[in-house]
C-alpha cells in the first residue's frame, strides 16, 4: 500500500515538472511537455515544436498546426537516440495523452509505463499502448482536481 502511495507522488511530480516543461513550446494551441524516466532520473525530455533549425512557429496563419511539428513524445524519444541512453524499460510522463503516432514510437522505443494527465479527445493511442502491454495511469494534476 505505502509503494502505491510512493509511486502516485512520484508520479504527480514528474508530471508537474513534464508540465512546466511543457512551457518551453513555441505553439500557442495547445503545449505538451515529456519526460522519460529511469531508476529515478531523467534521461530525457521533450516538448512540442518545430524541427531543430527550423523557424519557432507552430500554426500557420489559421491557427492550424503545421505538419511538420514535432509532438512532446517524438522530441524526447529521439533525443535518447542521440544520447547514450536507453528508454528500455522507462516510464514516460507526458502532460497529454499519447496519439496513435506517438503510441507507435512509444512501443518501439521500450517504454514500460506511460504517465499522462490530460485526456485527448481521440483515444486509439492509449488503446495501443494497452493492446501493447504498456501500463497506462492516469494523474489528475492539483489544477485539474480544483476545477
Amino acid at each position: 500500500m505505502e509503494t502505491t502511495t510512493k509511486q502516485l507522488e512520484l508520479d504527480k511530480r514528474y508530471i508537474q515538472m513534464a508540465s512546466i516543461w511543457s512551457e518551453n513550446s513555441y505553439c500557442e494551441r495547445r503545449k505538451v511537455g515529456a519526460l522519460i524516466v529511469k531508476d529515478k532520473m531523467i534521461i530525457s525530455d521533450g516538448y512540442n515544436g518545430t524541427p531543430s533549425g527550423f523557424e519557432n512557429v507552430c500554426e500557420d496563419e489559421n491557427k492550424i498546426t503545421k505538419p511538420y511539428v514535432l509532438h512532446a513524445e517524438a522530441n524526447a524519444i529521439t533525443k535518447i537516440a542521440r544520447s547514450n541512453n536507453s528508454s528500455d524499460n522507462a516510464t514516460m510522463y507526458v502532460t497529454a495523452s499519447p496519439c496513435i503516432e506517438c503510441a507507435k514510437l512509444i512501443i518501439q522505443a521500450g517504454i514500460k509505463r506511460v504517465v499522462y494527465s490530460e485526456h485527448y479527445r481521440l483515444e486509439d493511442g492509449i488503446e495501443l499502448l494497452k493492446r501493447a502491454g504498456i501500463e497506462v495511469v492516469y494523474v489528475a494534476t492539483d489544477n485539474e482536481s480544483k476545477q
